[in-house]
């Protein structure tokens, strides 16, 4: 999600992703990169990785600790995301959109699945508890369900 305990992220129009510090009650950082609007934020649960995307069909992963972007994915052409979000561990992201997609957070982010269960884009995706499986949501009105093992 586009929030965590100390921090939270929005998205502009314009294409910038800004972090703002609840405690202090300021903008925290400005992230640039993306071009068209910003369709998804999630934080990681570990408070290390932000993941972004926009209508540029790239996945920006930044690192929150020394605030700058260390890996862009690139996505198939007019790939729309629609949701994002971590496993617990930050050791997995998950992608929602034509398709559902898990990569591994990593130097590469190796792509280690894809699912096409939907008939229509997926609009979210979470992890189940321990990474044991993947549920989605789609425009299809259905709820799919997929072992991650």
């Amino acid at each position: 999600s586009g929030i965590n305990a100390e921090y939270g992220g929005t998205g502009t129009s314009d294409s910038l992703v800004k972090i703002w510090d609840f405690k202090e009650q300021k903008s925290a950082a400005n992230f640039p990169g993306h071009s068209g609007p910003i369709s998804a934020i999630a934080f990681s649960e570990n408070g290390y990785y932000l993941a972004t995307s926009a209508d540029d069909e790239v996945v920006k992963l930044w690192d929150l600790r020394k605030l700058r972007n260390f890996k862009t994915i690139s996505l198939d052409d007019k790939y729309t995301v629609r949701g994002l979000t971590f496993d617990n561990s930050g050791h997995y992201l998950a992608v929602a959109g034509p398709d559902v997609r898990v990569y591994q957070i990593s130097k590469q982010c190796d792509l280690v699945v894809t699912w096409d269960a939907h008939t229509q884009d997926s609009t979210d995706v979470r992890f189940g508890p321990d990474v044991n499986y993947v549920a989605s949501v789609s425009n299809d009105r259905t709820l799919k369900f997929y072992a991650a093992n």
